[in-house]
Protein backbone atom coordinates (compact mmCIF):
# COMPACT_ATOMS: atom_id res chain seq x y z
CA UNK A 1 0.00 0.00 0.00
CA UNK A 2 0.99 3.45 -0.74
CA UNK A 3 -0.28 4.79 2.64
CA UNK A 4 0.74 7.17 5.04
CA UNK A 5 -1.39 7.75 8.48
CA UNK A 6 -2.52 11.11 10.98
CA UNK A 7 -4.63 11.31 13.86
CA UNK A 8 -4.80 12.64 17.21
CA UNK A 9 -2.82 10.30 19.23
CA UNK A 10 -6.10 9.52 21.20
CA UNK A 11 -6.33 5.80 22.03
CA UNK A 12 -9.76 4.42 20.64
CA UNK A 13 -11.84 1.72 21.80
CA UNK A 14 -11.39 -2.04 20.27
CA UNK A 15 -15.21 -2.91 20.34
CA UNK A 16 -18.22 -0.48 18.75
CA UNK A 17 -17.94 0.27 15.19
CA UNK A 18 -14.87 1.77 12.11
CA UNK A 19 -17.47 3.74 10.00
CA UNK A 20 -14.45 3.91 6.74
CA UNK A 21 -15.03 6.76 4.96
CA UNK A 22 -13.40 7.19 1.56
CA UNK A 23 -12.67 11.03 -0.40
CA UNK A 24 -11.01 12.06 -3.19
CA UNK A 25 -11.34 15.70 -4.44
CA UNK A 26 -14.42 16.79 -1.92
CA UNK A 27 -12.97 19.08 0.28
CA UNK A 28 -16.30 20.75 -0.16
CA UNK A 29 -18.42 17.94 1.25
CA UNK A 30 -16.47 15.44 2.92
CA UNK A 31 -16.39 17.63 6.42
CA UNK A 32 -20.61 16.38 6.38
CA UNK A 33 -20.53 13.16 5.86
CA UNK A 34 -17.15 12.67 8.34
CA UNK A 35 -19.25 14.50 10.87
CA UNK A 36 -22.73 12.52 10.52
CA UNK A 37 -20.46 9.38 11.48
CA UNK A 38 -18.87 11.32 14.43
CA UNK A 39 -22.19 12.66 15.73
CA UNK A 40 -24.18 8.85 15.96
CA UNK A 41 -22.43 8.55 19.56
CA UNK A 42 -20.59 6.48 21.00
CA UNK A 43 -21.46 3.62 18.98
CA UNK A 44 -18.86 4.78 16.47
CA UNK A 45 -15.69 4.09 18.18
CA UNK A 46 -13.74 5.74 15.50
CA UNK A 47 -14.00 7.01 12.08
CA UNK A 48 -10.87 6.15 9.75
CA UNK A 49 -10.85 8.60 6.49
CA UNK A 50 -9.15 7.26 3.79
CA UNK A 51 -7.72 10.41 1.90
CA UNK A 52 -6.95 8.48 -1.84
CA UNK A 53 -4.22 11.37 -2.65
CA UNK A 54 -6.70 14.23 -2.96
CA UNK A 55 -5.48 17.24 -5.13
CA UNK A 56 -7.66 19.57 -3.48
CA UNK A 57 -8.29 20.82 -0.26
CA UNK A 58 -9.56 17.45 0.94
CA UNK A 59 -6.28 16.62 3.20
CA UNK A 60 -6.40 19.98 5.03
CA UNK A 61 -10.47 19.33 5.69
CA UNK A 62 -9.67 16.07 7.62
CA UNK A 63 -6.66 17.25 9.07
CA UNK A 64 -8.60 20.20 10.52
CA UNK A 65 -11.12 17.51 11.86
CA UNK A 66 -8.95 15.74 13.37
CA UNK A 67 -7.17 18.62 15.52
CA UNK A 68 -10.68 18.82 17.37
CA UNK A 69 -12.45 15.08 16.95
CA UNK A 70 -10.45 12.35 18.78
CA UNK A 71 -12.31 9.66 17.28
CA UNK A 72 -11.13 10.80 13.96
CA UNK A 73 -8.58 8.51 11.95
CA UNK A 74 -6.67 10.13 9.03
CA UNK A 75 -5.28 7.48 6.30
CA UNK A 76 -3.30 9.44 3.52
CA UNK A 77 -2.77 7.46 -0.06
CA UNK A 78 0.46 8.90 -1.58
CA UNK A 79 -0.68 7.33 -4.94
CA UNK A 80 -4.20 7.98 -6.60
CA UNK A 81 -5.97 4.30 -6.64
CA UNK A 82 -8.06 5.31 -9.57
CA UNK A 83 -11.14 3.47 -7.77
CA UNK A 84 -13.47 3.47 -4.45
CA UNK A 85 -12.16 -0.34 -3.79
CA UNK A 86 -8.64 0.05 -3.05
CA UNK A 87 -9.08 3.10 -0.38
CA UNK A 88 -12.09 0.98 1.10
CA UNK A 89 -9.46 -2.07 1.86
CA UNK A 90 -7.14 0.40 3.24
CA UNK A 91 -10.06 1.06 5.73
CA UNK A 92 -10.60 -2.04 6.84
CA UNK A 93 -7.16 -2.67 7.16
CA UNK A 94 -6.60 0.09 9.58
CA UNK A 95 -9.84 -0.31 11.36
CA UNK A 96 -9.15 -1.51 15.11
CA UNK A 97 -13.33 -1.77 15.86
CA UNK A 98 -15.21 -5.13 16.27
CA UNK A 99 -17.68 -4.15 13.16
CA UNK A 100 -16.86 -1.77 10.24
CA UNK A 101 -19.06 0.66 7.76
CA UNK A 102 -18.47 2.49 4.64
CA UNK A 103 -19.89 5.62 3.91
CA UNK A 104 -18.54 7.95 1.08
CA UNK A 105 -17.74 11.37 0.77
CA UNK A 106 -20.40 12.90 -0.63
CA UNK A 107 -23.14 10.99 1.74
CA UNK A 108 -24.22 11.12 5.10
CA UNK A 109 -25.70 8.95 7.32
CA UNK A 110 -28.67 9.21 9.28
CA UNK A 111 -29.48 10.19 13.32
CA UNK A 112 -29.22 6.31 14.97
CA UNK A 113 -28.17 4.29 11.95
CA UNK A 114 -25.07 2.91 13.57
CA UNK A 115 -26.90 2.26 16.90
CA UNK A 116 -29.56 0.66 14.89
CA UNK A 117 -27.52 -1.70 13.14
CA UNK A 118 -25.27 -2.92 16.18
CA UNK A 119 -27.82 -3.49 18.60
CA UNK A 120 -29.63 -5.79 15.72
CA UNK A 121 -25.67 -7.29 14.81
CA UNK A 122 -24.98 -7.75 18.91
CA UNK A 123 -28.02 -9.10 19.57
CA UNK A 124 -28.51 -11.92 16.77
CA UNK A 125 -24.46 -12.49 16.63
CA UNK A 126 -24.71 -12.02 12.91
CA UNK A 127 -21.90 -11.23 10.58
CA UNK A 128 -23.17 -8.57 8.45
CA UNK A 129 -26.49 -6.37 9.28
CA UNK A 130 -28.68 -4.55 6.40
CA UNK A 131 -31.01 -1.29 6.75
CA UNK A 132 -32.83 0.91 4.62
CA UNK A 133 -31.42 3.22 2.76
CA UNK A 134 -32.77 6.03 0.69
CA UNK A 135 -31.38 7.81 -2.63
CA UNK A 136 -31.86 11.81 -1.65
CA UNK A 137 -32.14 13.99 -4.95
CA UNK A 138 -30.30 17.38 -4.25
CA UNK A 139 -31.38 20.03 -4.04
CA UNK A 140 -34.75 19.14 -3.62
CA UNK A 141 -34.25 17.09 -0.66
CA UNK A 142 -36.77 14.40 -2.41
CA UNK A 143 -35.74 10.39 -1.32
CA UNK A 144 -36.61 7.83 -3.52
CA UNK A 145 -36.44 4.60 -1.14
CA UNK A 146 -33.63 2.04 -2.70
CA UNK A 147 -34.79 -1.52 -3.03
CA UNK A 148 -38.60 -0.56 -1.41
CA UNK A 149 -39.39 -4.15 -1.82
CA UNK A 150 -36.72 -4.69 1.26
CA UNK A 151 -36.24 -4.46 4.74
CA UNK A 152 -39.96 -3.43 5.91
CA UNK A 153 -39.01 -4.85 8.93
CA UNK A 154 -37.04 -7.00 11.27
CA UNK A 155 -35.74 -10.26 10.50
CA UNK A 156 -32.85 -12.54 10.97
CA UNK A 157 -31.72 -15.00 7.73
CA UNK A 158 -29.62 -18.21 8.43
CA UNK A 159 -27.71 -17.82 5.53
CA UNK A 160 -28.13 -15.42 1.92
CA UNK A 161 -30.39 -18.78 0.41
CA UNK A 162 -33.15 -17.85 3.04
CA UNK A 163 -33.38 -14.68 1.08
CA UNK A 164 -32.14 -14.59 -2.45
CA UNK A 165 -34.03 -11.46 -2.78
CA UNK A 166 -30.99 -9.49 -0.83
CA UNK A 167 -28.77 -9.96 -3.70
CA UNK A 168 -31.16 -7.03 -5.13
CA UNK A 169 -28.92 -4.84 -3.03
CA UNK A 170 -25.40 -4.46 -4.31
CA UNK A 171 -24.73 -1.16 -2.18
CA UNK A 172 -21.79 -1.67 0.00
CA UNK A 173 -22.50 1.05 2.40
CA UNK A 174 -25.95 0.61 3.81
CA UNK A 175 -24.43 -2.61 5.63
CA UNK A 176 -22.55 -3.22 9.03
CA UNK A 177 -19.95 -6.12 8.58
CA UNK A 178 -18.24 -7.79 11.44
CA UNK A 179 -14.50 -7.31 10.94
CA UNK A 180 -12.99 -10.74 12.11
CA UNK A 181 -15.50 -11.74 9.10
CA UNK A 182 -14.02 -9.98 6.49
CA UNK A 183 -10.34 -10.12 8.13
CA UNK A 184 -10.58 -14.16 8.24
CA UNK A 185 -12.12 -14.96 4.87
CA UNK A 186 -9.99 -12.21 3.11
CA UNK A 187 -12.74 -10.57 1.90
CA UNK A 188 -12.00 -7.22 -0.38
CA UNK A 189 -12.99 -4.79 -2.57
CA UNK A 190 -11.05 -5.01 -6.10
CA UNK A 191 -8.60 -3.22 -6.45
CA UNK A 192 -7.68 -0.25 -8.71
CA UNK A 193 -9.91 1.10 -11.29
CA UNK A 194 -13.04 -1.02 -11.61
CA UNK A 195 -15.90 0.22 -11.94
CA UNK A 196 -19.24 -1.14 -9.60
CA UNK A 197 -17.08 -2.61 -7.10
CA UNK A 198 -19.54 -3.09 -4.73
CA UNK A 199 -21.17 -5.60 -6.89
CA UNK A 200 -18.39 -8.01 -6.44
CA UNK A 201 -17.83 -7.39 -2.59
CA UNK A 202 -20.81 -7.85 -2.06
CA UNK A 203 -21.41 -11.51 -3.88
CA UNK A 204 -18.49 -12.36 -2.33
CA UNK A 205 -19.53 -11.35 1.54
CA UNK A 206 -22.57 -13.24 0.19
CA UNK A 207 -20.62 -16.13 -0.84
CA UNK A 208 -19.10 -16.79 2.48
CA UNK A 209 -22.39 -17.81 4.08
CA UNK A 210 -22.78 -15.06 6.54
CA UNK A 211 -25.85 -14.73 9.08
CA UNK A 212 -28.20 -11.59 8.28
CA UNK A 213 -30.02 -9.59 10.29
CA UNK A 214 -32.46 -7.11 8.59
CA UNK A 215 -33.35 -3.64 10.38
CA UNK A 216 -36.25 -1.48 9.09
CA UNK A 217 -34.57 1.98 9.96
CA UNK A 218 -33.26 4.25 7.73
CA UNK A 219 -28.98 4.05 8.13
CA UNK A 220 -27.80 5.29 4.57
CA UNK A 221 -28.62 8.21 3.36
CA UNK A 222 -27.20 8.19 -0.74
CA UNK A 223 -27.08 11.91 -2.34
CA UNK A 224 -27.64 12.16 -5.43
CA UNK A 225 -26.47 15.60 -7.76
CA UNK A 226 -27.69 15.07 -11.16
CA UNK A 227 -26.33 18.73 -11.76
CA UNK A 228 -22.58 18.16 -10.79
CA UNK A 229 -20.05 18.10 -12.93
CA UNK A 230 -18.77 14.84 -11.87
CA UNK A 231 -21.75 12.64 -11.61
CA UNK A 232 -21.85 9.49 -10.00
CA UNK A 233 -21.00 6.14 -11.25
CA UNK A 234 -24.96 5.14 -11.36
CA UNK A 235 -25.79 8.23 -13.08
CA UNK A 236 -23.35 8.31 -15.88
CA UNK A 237 -25.01 5.59 -18.17
CA UNK A 238 -24.57 7.76 -21.55
CA UNK A 239 -21.23 5.92 -22.11
CA UNK A 240 -21.94 2.33 -23.85
CA UNK A 241 -18.60 1.28 -21.78
CA UNK A 242 -20.92 1.74 -18.18
CA UNK A 243 -23.18 -1.04 -19.04
CA UNK A 244 -19.62 -3.48 -20.39
CA UNK A 245 -18.37 -2.68 -17.03
CA UNK A 246 -21.64 -3.20 -14.96
CA UNK A 247 -21.94 -6.86 -16.85
CA UNK A 248 -18.58 -7.28 -16.13
CA UNK A 249 -18.74 -6.85 -12.30
CA UNK A 250 -22.08 -8.72 -12.87
CA UNK A 251 -19.87 -11.70 -14.04
CA UNK A 252 -17.36 -11.17 -11.38
CA UNK A 253 -20.31 -11.74 -8.81
CA UNK A 254 -21.75 -14.74 -10.38
CA UNK A 255 -18.14 -16.03 -10.46
CA UNK A 256 -18.05 -15.62 -6.84
CA UNK A 257 -20.88 -17.71 -6.38
CA UNK A 258 -19.87 -20.48 -7.92
CA UNK A 259 -16.37 -20.46 -6.77
CA UNK A 260 -17.81 -20.69 -3.38
CA UNK A 261 -20.30 -23.64 -4.74
CA UNK A 262 -23.33 -22.14 -4.13
CA UNK A 263 -25.08 -22.52 -7.05
CA UNK A 264 -28.46 -21.67 -6.13
CA UNK A 265 -27.12 -17.82 -5.39
CA UNK A 266 -25.64 -18.00 -8.75
CA UNK A 267 -28.37 -18.54 -10.54
CA UNK A 268 -30.52 -15.84 -8.94
CA UNK A 269 -27.74 -13.41 -9.27
CA UNK A 270 -28.03 -14.07 -12.76
CA UNK A 271 -32.22 -13.60 -12.49
CA UNK A 272 -31.49 -10.39 -10.48
CA UNK A 273 -29.99 -9.13 -13.74
CA UNK A 274 -32.71 -9.39 -15.87
CA UNK A 275 -35.04 -7.65 -13.39
CA UNK A 276 -33.67 -5.41 -12.64
CA UNK A 277 -29.81 -4.33 -14.39
CA UNK A 278 -31.46 -5.44 -17.35
CA UNK A 279 -34.54 -2.86 -17.13
CA UNK A 280 -32.57 -0.33 -15.92
CA UNK A 281 -30.50 0.46 -19.03
CA UNK A 282 -33.50 -0.77 -21.54
CA UNK A 283 -35.58 1.87 -20.52
CA UNK A 284 -33.41 4.63 -21.48
CA UNK A 285 -32.29 2.96 -24.77
CA UNK A 286 -34.64 4.50 -26.93
CA UNK A 287 -32.67 7.92 -26.67
CA UNK A 288 -29.50 7.24 -26.73
CA UNK A 289 -27.94 7.30 -30.34
CA UNK A 290 -27.56 4.65 -33.30
CA UNK A 291 -24.03 3.40 -32.06
CA UNK A 292 -24.73 3.18 -28.41
CA UNK A 293 -27.87 0.97 -29.08
CA UNK A 294 -26.49 -0.95 -31.81
CA UNK A 295 -22.81 -1.61 -29.20
CA UNK A 296 -25.65 -2.54 -26.00
CA UNK A 297 -27.51 -4.55 -28.17
CA UNK A 298 -24.56 -6.45 -29.06
CA UNK A 299 -23.15 -6.76 -25.69
CA UNK A 300 -26.70 -7.57 -24.05
CA UNK A 301 -26.98 -10.31 -26.09
CA UNK A 302 -23.69 -11.77 -25.95
CA UNK A 303 -24.38 -11.98 -22.52
CA UNK A 304 -27.83 -12.99 -21.68
CA UNK A 305 -26.85 -15.72 -24.40
CA UNK A 306 -24.60 -17.19 -21.65
CA UNK A 307 -27.62 -17.83 -19.65
CA UNK A 308 -29.45 -20.82 -18.54
CA UNK A 309 -32.83 -20.77 -19.89
CA UNK A 310 -34.47 -20.88 -16.20
CA UNK A 311 -32.06 -18.41 -14.85
CA UNK A 312 -34.25 -16.04 -17.64
CA UNK A 313 -37.93 -17.47 -16.79
CA UNK A 314 -37.04 -17.19 -13.11
CA UNK A 315 -37.32 -13.23 -13.65
CA UNK A 316 -40.69 -10.93 -13.66
CA UNK A 317 -42.85 -11.44 -16.21
CA UNK A 318 -42.71 -8.24 -17.99
CA UNK A 319 -38.57 -8.53 -17.42
CA UNK A 320 -38.16 -11.65 -18.86
CA UNK A 321 -40.50 -10.99 -22.05
CA UNK A 322 -37.84 -7.89 -22.66
CA UNK A 323 -34.60 -10.38 -22.52
CA UNK A 324 -36.35 -12.84 -24.98
CA UNK A 325 -36.95 -10.21 -27.02
CA UNK A 326 -33.68 -8.99 -27.08
CA UNK A 327 -31.99 -12.86 -27.55
CA UNK A 328 -34.61 -13.06 -30.78
CA UNK A 329 -33.56 -10.17 -32.37
CA UNK A 330 -29.90 -9.91 -33.82
CA UNK A 331 -30.61 -5.47 -34.54
CA UNK A 332 -32.07 -3.31 -32.22
CA UNK A 333 -36.12 -2.93 -32.74
CA UNK A 334 -39.23 -1.64 -30.90
CA UNK A 335 -37.37 -0.02 -28.33
CA UNK A 336 -39.96 2.37 -27.30
CA UNK A 337 -42.02 -0.67 -25.97
CA UNK A 338 -39.19 -2.07 -24.97
CA UNK A 339 -38.92 1.02 -22.58
CA UNK A 340 -42.31 1.01 -21.73
CA UNK A 341 -42.00 -2.31 -20.81
CA UNK A 342 -39.05 -1.62 -18.68
CA UNK A 343 -40.45 1.31 -16.80
CA UNK A 344 -41.20 0.90 -13.14
CA UNK A 345 -44.45 0.59 -13.57
CA UNK A 346 -44.03 -1.74 -16.65
CA UNK A 347 -46.60 -0.88 -19.58
CA UNK A 348 -47.18 -3.15 -22.14
CA UNK A 349 -48.09 -0.95 -25.00
CA UNK A 350 -49.87 -2.02 -28.71
CA UNK A 351 -50.07 -3.52 -31.21
CA UNK A 352 -51.21 -7.08 -29.01
CA UNK A 353 -49.99 -9.99 -30.97
CA UNK A 354 -51.35 -13.34 -30.86
CA UNK A 355 -50.37 -16.98 -31.86
CA UNK A 356 -51.35 -20.25 -31.16
CA UNK A 357 -49.64 -20.30 -28.05
CA UNK A 358 -51.59 -17.17 -27.08
CA UNK A 359 -50.30 -13.56 -26.82
CA UNK A 360 -46.59 -12.87 -28.48
CA UNK A 361 -44.33 -9.92 -28.71
CA UNK A 362 -45.28 -9.56 -32.00
CA UNK A 363 -46.73 -10.68 -35.43
CA UNK A 364 -42.97 -11.14 -36.86
CA UNK A 365 -41.53 -12.54 -33.97
CA UNK A 366 -43.06 -15.16 -31.57
CA UNK A 367 -41.81 -14.46 -28.12
CA UNK A 368 -44.40 -15.60 -26.04
CA UNK A 369 -45.68 -13.53 -22.87
CA UNK A 370 -46.02 -16.37 -20.49
CA UNK A 371 -47.22 -15.32 -17.81
CA UNK A 372 -49.67 -12.55 -18.21
CA UNK A 373 -52.98 -14.29 -17.79
CA UNK A 374 -51.29 -15.44 -13.69
CA UNK A 375 -50.82 -12.14 -12.62
CA UNK A 376 -52.85 -10.06 -10.48
CA UNK A 377 -55.24 -7.34 -11.86
CA UNK A 378 -52.98 -4.78 -9.81
CA UNK A 379 -49.95 -5.92 -11.35
CA UNK A 380 -50.84 -6.23 -15.12
CA UNK A 381 -48.20 -3.75 -16.75
CA UNK A 382 -51.54 -1.85 -18.43
CA UNK A 383 -51.09 1.26 -21.25
CA UNK A 384 -52.69 4.31 -20.51
CA UNK A 385 -52.00 7.14 -23.25
CA UNK A 386 -52.99 11.05 -21.46
CA UNK A 387 -52.69 14.50 -23.35
CA UNK A 388 -52.31 17.52 -20.66
CA UNK A 389 -54.02 20.43 -22.79
CA UNK A 390 -53.21 23.74 -21.20
CA UNK A 391 -55.61 26.81 -21.25
CA UNK A 392 -57.59 29.05 -18.68
CA UNK A 393 -58.48 25.42 -17.95
CA UNK A 394 -56.54 22.64 -18.28
CA UNK A 395 -57.96 19.30 -19.82
CA UNK A 396 -56.44 16.02 -19.24
CA UNK A 397 -57.36 12.89 -21.86
CA UNK A 398 -56.91 9.45 -21.32
CA UNK A 399 -57.05 6.44 -23.72
CA UNK A 400 -56.73 3.23 -21.65
CA UNK A 401 -55.43 0.14 -23.55
CA UNK A 402 -57.43 -3.05 -22.98
CA UNK A 403 -54.66 -6.00 -22.95
CA UNK A 404 -55.54 -9.05 -24.26
CA UNK A 405 -58.73 -9.27 -22.17
CA UNK A 406 -57.47 -8.67 -19.10
CA UNK A 407 -59.29 -5.38 -17.77
CA UNK A 408 -62.42 -6.69 -19.03
CA UNK A 409 -62.30 -9.56 -17.45
CA UNK A 410 -61.46 -8.02 -13.94
CA UNK A 411 -63.93 -5.44 -14.48
CA UNK A 412 -64.38 -3.14 -17.12
CA UNK A 413 -62.51 0.07 -15.42
CA UNK A 414 -64.98 2.75 -14.67
CA UNK A 415 -63.08 5.66 -14.09
CA UNK A 416 -59.30 6.75 -13.06
CA UNK A 417 -58.26 8.52 -10.11
CA UNK A 418 -55.05 10.37 -11.48
CA UNK A 419 -52.77 11.93 -9.18
CA UNK A 420 -50.08 15.02 -8.82
CA UNK A 421 -46.98 14.13 -6.91
CA UNK A 422 -44.57 16.43 -6.61
CA UNK A 423 -41.28 15.44 -7.92
CA UNK A 424 -39.01 16.70 -4.92
CA UNK A 425 -40.58 14.69 -2.57
CA UNK A 426 -44.14 15.14 -0.34
CA UNK A 427 -47.68 13.50 -0.97
CA UNK A 428 -49.93 13.97 -4.30
CA UNK A 429 -51.71 18.12 -4.22
CA UNK A 430 -53.69 17.31 -6.50
CA UNK A 431 -56.21 14.22 -7.02
CA UNK A 432 -58.84 13.91 -9.91
CA UNK A 433 -61.43 11.10 -11.41
CA UNK A 434 -61.74 10.47 -15.00
CA UNK A 435 -65.10 8.59 -16.26
CA UNK A 436 -64.43 6.48 -18.88
CA UNK A 437 -66.65 4.97 -21.44
CA UNK A 438 -65.77 2.13 -24.01
CA UNK A 439 -64.06 2.91 -27.00
CA UNK A 440 -62.21 0.86 -29.74
CA UNK A 441 -59.54 -1.26 -28.36
CA UNK A 442 -60.21 0.28 -24.69
CA UNK A 443 -61.83 2.73 -22.54
CA UNK A 444 -60.96 6.28 -23.14
CA UNK A 445 -61.76 9.90 -20.87
CA UNK A 446 -60.76 13.30 -19.69
CA UNK A 447 -61.25 15.48 -16.79
CA UNK A 448 -60.82 19.24 -15.99
CA UNK A 449 -57.26 19.92 -14.26
CA UNK A 450 -57.08 23.37 -12.67
CA UNK A 451 -53.17 23.89 -13.38
CA UNK A 452 -53.43 27.42 -11.53
CA UNK A 453 -54.81 25.24 -8.16
CA UNK A 454 -51.68 22.86 -8.60
CA UNK A 455 -49.89 25.46 -9.49
CA UNK A 456 -50.36 27.50 -5.78
CA UNK A 457 -50.08 23.87 -4.20
CA UNK A 458 -46.56 24.03 -5.33
CA UNK A 459 -45.67 27.55 -4.00
CA UNK A 460 -43.28 29.81 -6.48
CA UNK A 461 -40.93 28.45 -8.57
CA UNK A 462 -40.55 26.34 -11.34
CA UNK A 463 -42.48 22.97 -10.18
CA UNK A 464 -42.20 19.79 -11.98
CA UNK A 465 -45.15 17.12 -11.14
CA UNK A 466 -44.84 13.78 -11.87
CA UNK A 467 -48.75 11.67 -12.38
CA UNK A 468 -50.09 8.52 -11.33
CA UNK A 469 -53.14 6.71 -12.50
CA UNK A 470 -55.29 3.78 -10.66
CA UNK A 471 -58.07 1.98 -12.80
CA UNK A 472 -61.08 1.53 -10.53
CA UNK A 473 -61.79 -2.22 -11.98
CA UNK A 474 -64.56 -3.31 -10.05
CA UNK A 475 -63.65 -5.21 -6.37
CA UNK A 476 -59.97 -5.33 -5.29
CA UNK A 477 -57.03 -3.32 -6.37
CA UNK A 478 -56.85 -1.67 -9.93
CA UNK A 479 -53.56 -1.52 -11.97
CA UNK A 480 -51.05 1.23 -11.05
CA UNK A 481 -49.05 2.70 -13.33
CA UNK A 482 -47.77 5.69 -14.55
CA UNK A 483 -49.41 7.75 -17.75
CA UNK A 484 -47.77 7.26 -21.10
CA UNK A 485 -47.02 11.08 -22.97
CA UNK A 486 -48.53 11.68 -26.65
CA UNK A 487 -46.83 13.72 -28.41
CA UNK A 488 -49.81 15.74 -29.06
CA UNK A 489 -49.99 16.84 -25.53
CA UNK A 490 -46.37 18.52 -25.26
CA UNK A 491 -47.02 21.84 -25.92
CA UNK A 492 -45.75 24.90 -23.92
CA UNK A 493 -48.39 27.25 -23.05
CA UNK A 494 -48.44 30.68 -21.27
CA UNK A 495 -51.47 30.36 -19.27
CA UNK A 496 -52.74 34.50 -18.90
CA UNK A 497 -54.72 35.91 -15.66
CA UNK A 498 -54.03 32.86 -12.94
CA UNK A 499 -52.96 34.50 -9.52
CA UNK A 500 -49.88 35.06 -10.80
CA UNK A 501 -50.26 36.84 -13.66
CA UNK A 502 -49.35 34.61 -16.09
CA UNK A 503 -48.35 30.77 -15.73
CA UNK A 504 -46.40 28.70 -17.93
CA UNK A 505 -47.37 25.58 -18.26
CA UNK A 506 -44.95 22.59 -19.91
CA UNK A 507 -46.14 19.01 -20.53
CA UNK A 508 -43.09 16.69 -21.31
CA UNK A 509 -41.99 13.21 -21.75
CA UNK A 510 -39.99 11.42 -18.88
CA UNK A 511 -36.61 9.43 -20.14
CA UNK A 512 -39.18 6.39 -19.54
CA UNK A 513 -41.75 7.80 -21.76
CA UNK A 514 -44.15 9.09 -18.77
CA UNK A 515 -46.19 12.28 -18.57
CA UNK A 516 -44.80 14.96 -16.41
CA UNK A 517 -45.48 18.89 -16.18
CA UNK A 518 -43.60 21.69 -15.34
CA UNK A 519 -44.76 24.93 -14.06
CA UNK A 520 -43.64 28.00 -14.16
CA UNK A 521 -45.43 30.57 -11.81
CA UNK A 522 -45.18 34.64 -12.78
CA UNK A 523 -43.29 36.22 -15.31
CA UNK A 524 -40.21 35.66 -13.78
CA UNK A 525 -40.72 32.25 -13.48
CA UNK A 526 -41.48 31.44 -17.01
CA UNK A 527 -38.62 33.91 -17.96
CA UNK A 528 -36.36 31.72 -16.20
CA UNK A 529 -37.86 28.68 -18.04
CA UNK A 530 -37.77 29.82 -21.28
CA UNK A 531 -33.91 31.07 -20.39
CA UNK A 532 -32.72 28.02 -18.85
CA UNK A 533 -33.71 26.30 -22.53
CA UNK A 534 -31.75 29.30 -24.41
CA UNK A 535 -28.84 28.92 -22.85
CA UNK A 536 -29.01 24.83 -23.19
CA UNK A 537 -29.44 25.41 -26.86
CA UNK A 538 -26.17 28.11 -27.14
CA UNK A 539 -24.15 25.27 -25.13
CA UNK A 540 -25.01 22.42 -27.71
CA UNK A 541 -24.46 24.47 -30.48
CA UNK A 542 -21.27 25.72 -29.41
CA UNK A 543 -19.93 22.23 -28.52
CA UNK A 544 -21.20 21.03 -32.21
CA UNK A 545 -18.75 23.49 -33.61
CA UNK A 546 -15.96 22.46 -31.84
Amino acid sequence: MSLSSGSSGTPHRPQGVSVIVIAFNDAQLVGEAVRSALSQGPAVAEVVAVDDCSSDGTAAVLDQLATTEPRLRVVRRTKNSGGCGTPRNDGIAAATSAYVMFLDSDDVLPPGAVEALLDAAEEHGTEVTVGRAVRRELPGGRDVRWQPGLYNEAAVHESPEAAPELLHDTLCVNKLYRRDFLTDRQLRFPDGKFTYEDFVFTARVYAAAPRIAVVPELVYIWHVRRAAAQVSISLARKDVGNWQARIAAHTKAVEAFRAADRKGLAAACRTKFVDYDLCLYLRELRVRDAGYQADWWRLTRDYLASFEAAEVAAAAAPARWAARVVLASEAPRDLDRLSQLAADPARLIPPYATAGSGPVWADDLDVPLDGLDALPAESLPVAVDAALLAGRRGILKLRVHELYGRLAASGAPAGADIEFVPRDGGESALTVTAPLRAAEGGWSGQVPVSLAGLAAAGGRGTQIWDLRVRLNTGPGRGPRTTLRAKASGLRRTAVPGSRYGVLLVQPYRTSSGSLAVRLAPGVQGAFGVVGGKLRRLTRTVRSRRR
